[in-house]
């Protein structure tokens, strides 16, 4: 069986900023370095690293928002640059700072017109909302304008929309760091869980390595946009304590 997620010597460099106000001196920014991987259904994969490691980078060349410099990605199957409208409708994405929530409408309100958008059966829409918003705690934020949620309920929105198409691969981006520590702990153990039983792909990004070792099947260690290690937790953990050790504060 082929994996869900495939990554074959992905790069991404961001060029200079050319804005008047840009530092002139700045140079052009390599984010991933040749990041290879595999990704199989049922499979929850950890991403950790350092700030600036590539993380949030490589989940949104996976879920199409970002075109990769070099390298090929798969995702259920699909190219993600040459079938990137086919890869959107297979992969459910929460990225950190999602802007694509309406703050006019309810949250119900913009889970609907994105269940549309994905193409859920009518009568399948409104249990699908009650079910997700179950699970995510969410129940009470349907009705209540976006514009009005706390950062840490509009997460829960946006997970919960992430989820609505039942997609073959879920990406999250530090989604929950806004919640407390241990809701966002209870969330995303009982969603991935969830999801994984379900026979999704999941790809996570995230600081908390506790929940890493409680989750994760697997792990990604990415450092200077390279990967340094890959494997179980406990494999990963002596290479990720030395590379976030090595870390400066003020970049932490």
């Amino acid at each position: 069986m082929s994996p869900e997620i495939e990554a074959l010597a992905l790069e991404k460099t961001y060029p200079r900023p050319w804005w008047p106000r840009a530092r002139w001196r700045e140079a052009p920014r390599t984010a991933l370095r040749g990041v290879s991987f595999e990704v199989r259904a049922g499979e929850v994969v950890a991403l950790i690293g350092p700030n600036g490691a590539g993380k949030s980078t490589l989940l949104r060349i996976l879920s199409g928002l970002l075109l990769p410099g070099a390298g090929t990605a798969r995702v259920a199957g699909r190219d993600v640059v040459r079938e990137r409208p086919g890869c959107r409708r297979e992969v459910g994405a929460a990225l950190a700072d999602d802007r694509g929530l309406s703050p006019r409408l309810t949250a119900r309100q913009n889970l609907r017109f994105y269940a549309a958008l994905y193409g859920v059966p009518p009568r399948e829409v409104e249990a699908r909302i009650e079910e997700l918003a179950g699970l995510l705690e969410a129940r009470r934020l349907l009705e209540r304008e976006v514009r009005t949620l706390s950062t840490g309920e509009k997460a829960r929105v946006v997970l919960t929309r992430a989820l609505l198409h039942r997609p073959r691969v879920l990406l999250l981006d530090e989604v929950t760091r806004s919640l407390d520590p241990g809701a966002a702990r209870r969330l995303r153990t009982r969603l991935l869980t969830d999801v994984a039983a379900r026979g999704a792909a999941v790809l996570f990004a995230s600081h908390d390595l506790a929940e890493v070792e409680a989750v994760a099947h697997r792990v990604l260690l990415l450092d200077g946009g390279r990967i340094a290690a890959e494997g179980p937790f406990s494999e990963v953990r002596p290479t990720a304590e030395a590379v976030f050790a090595a870390v400066p504060r003020e970049e932490e």
